[in-house]
Parts: C-alpha cells; structure tokens; sequence
C-alpha cells in the first residue's frame, strides 16, 4: 500500500501572531502591569513578573528598497534578538529586553538607517499615505511624495512630545480615500466628471461599472452600434470609483484636481469615540514635488491646536469644544458653502463605537 502523501500546513487567514512575539512578550502575554515614555521614541513596558521590555520607535519611509530592509534586519539581529515591527503607521518599533543596548540602537538607527527615533505620546505619528503614483492604479496625486514634503516641516513634532495629545495625519491620493480616519487628512478631489473613450469601452465589464458607481449616476448607452455607457453629470459626484473599474473613464484631471484637509478623524473608542472627518479648507493646488501650500494649512491647524487645546484632547474633541466658529477663525481658513453636509443620504449616526449606547 502506497504510502499517503503530506499535505501542505494549512495558508488561509491570518496566521498566529503568537510565535511571533519576543520571548519576553510571549512569557507575560496578558500580564502587564504599566508602561511609561521613557524618552520620545523609546517605551518600557513592565510585567507582573518584573520583567521588562523596551521599545524604539523610528519613523520610516514605508516604500523601503530590499537593502534598506535588510539593514533594517541586521539591527534587530545585533540589538533584539532579530524582534521588530511595523506599526500601522509605518514606524519600525525595535523590541529589546536590555536597557543599556538602547542608546547604541538609536546610534546605528541614525547612522545606518538615517531614520528619526520618535512617534509616540503627544506627538506626530509618522504620516500614513495611500499608495500614489508607485503603485495605484488611479492617483492624481502622489500621496508619498507628500508625506516627505510635510514631514520635513514637521520633523520637530516627530522626534519632541510637545502637543496635547497624539496627532495622526493621513494622505490619500484619490477620492474614494482608503487612508482612513485621521486628526487631519490630505485628500485629492476631482471637481468633473469622467471623460469617457467610447472607442475602448470594450475592454470593461459595462455592468460592474454601472454597479460600482454609488449615485447611481452611470447608465448603458449605444454609440456607433457599440456597447457603450453614459454619466448623468448632475448625479456624478467625482469619485472617480468608476476608474477604477474601467481605465476608459478618465476622472484625473490635472488643470481641475485639488487637494482638500479634512480634520476631527478618529478611530479609537477612548474618551468621545469615534468620529469622522470634516472638511477644513479646499481647493489647495496640487503642486509636487513639494507641496507648499499643503504644508501651510496643516502647519496652520497644528499652531491654533497646540495654543488652544487642552491636554489629551485630540484635533477633533478641541474643536467640538471651541466650536467650529472658533476653528475657522484660529485658522483662517474661509467658510464656505461646502462646507455644509447636506447629502440628502448622509447619515447622523453611525455604529462604530464599542461604547455601551443606553
């Protein structure tokens, strides 16, 4: 009788994170007793047991080549037993158990990396940002070539602690927006609806571009005995979801598309809960290589938030207190008719909270 083969282990879903951990982490998983900020950048964290766990945060510039990873390696090999992270905003979080390795780490972090060392407590997270002109499909921006623009002014704000609360920023380099919820947000907007190539409309699936669009604003047409689709401009609402699924559909404009700041985002249940975006200003030129006027606005916001906040209040939970007539004076931004929701289907509240409602 043959003898059976082995199957290959199971790949589908998430794998255990568990055996990934630092020993130490491992050994007093669910048993920690306090951490504290060291210093900007480096956390401890200590258990029940005694034991400790150091960490060093260093920002990254998230698109890294394989050298740079495998430097990036080499540190976490010499200094933490090869345990590092990536956090969700992109900094490498370096994990080690003696503290007197710390200092020669930030040394080779600076050195060899020529990463800051920052990004924690009331400061400014490394800048997460869609994927731009090097990976998407549909940007009319480069949102990562912002981030390098804005945190070379914000720099100071990433290595120093000195802001009422945590400030998380975001890019997005098209309107549909899949950099989430942030303090403050750079989005892109198209102001026109898509330009369409009836001649090449038949490299796309018609009914999924109909499907996708979310107003209801695309509909199938005939032209030149071919199968074709249409937008019903006063319905478009310049979201561009359409190009994505069809490359016929150009919604980037380049003489049109402006960028917008959106402020208040917030995904954590802590102190007022979730909360989404609003708009800020609009119509920033969309000016690479460095973006000044984007830098401008949100050095703007960041100023009346250090001066008028109070300590632990995020960008958004300030402005619910001071009102947005305040915000817009402090800032200088103008008011204007956009500024109003009112989407006939936007909705007042949202379950998004794990916050007990009564």
């Amino acid at each position: 009788m043959a003898t059976p083969k082995k199957m290959a282990p199971r790949d589908n879903g998430a794998p255990d994170f568990k055996k990934y951990l630092h020993p130490l982490m491992a050994k007093n998983y669910g048993k920690w007793k306090y951490h504290e900020r060291l210093r900007p950048g480096v956390l401890v964290y200590v258990a029940e047991s005694g034991d400790a766990l150091y960490t060093v945060r260093a920002g990254s510039p998230r698109t890294m080549s394989v050298d740079t990873v495998r430097k990036v390696c080499d540190i976490a090999d010499k200094y933490c037993q090869g345990y590092l992270r990536f956090t969700s905003r992109c900094n490498i979080e370096f994990s080690l158990s003696n503290k007197e390795a710390i200092d020669p780490l930030i040394q080779e972090i600076h050195d060899v990396l020529g990463f800051p060392v920052g990004g924690t407590g009331p400061s400014i997270s490394n800048i997460i940002h869609t994927q731009g002109w090097l990976h998407c499909n549909l940007p009319g921006t480069d949102a990562a070539g912002a981030v390098k623009a804005l945190m070379d002014t914000l720099f100071d704000d990433f290595v120093n602690e000195r802001l009422p609360n945590r400030v998380k920023i975001s890019t997005s380099c098209c309107q549909i927006n899949c950099g989430g919820q942030s303090d403050i947000a750079i989005n892109l907007q198209h102001h026109r609806p898509p330009k369409i190539n009836h001649n090449k409309m038949q490299i796309c699936e018609l009914p999924k571009v109909v499907a996708i669009c979310p107003v209801a604003a695309i509909r199938p047409r005939k032209v030149n005995d071919k199968d074709s689709l249409e937008v019903v401009e006063e319905k478009c609402m310049y979201c561009g979801a359409c190009h994505g699924q069809c490359p016929s559909m150009e919604i980037r404009d380049p003489d049109a598309d402006t960028l917008s700041i959106w402020v208040g985002g917030k995904s954590a249940s802590t102190r007022s809960g979730p909360a989404f975006m609003k708009l800020a200003t609009w119509g920033l030129p969309n000016n690479p290589p460095r973006w000044p006027e984007v830098s401008d606005a949100v050095g703007k916001i960041l100023d009346a938030y250090r001066a008028g906040a109070k300590p632990y209040e995020r960008i958004g939970e300030w402005i619910d207190r001071v009102g947005w007539k305040r915000f817009f004076e402090v800032t200088g931004f103008p008011f204007t008719k956009y500024h109003i929701d009112n989407y006939r289907h936007a909705r007042t509240t949202f379950n998004t909270s794990s916050q007990v409602r009564l």
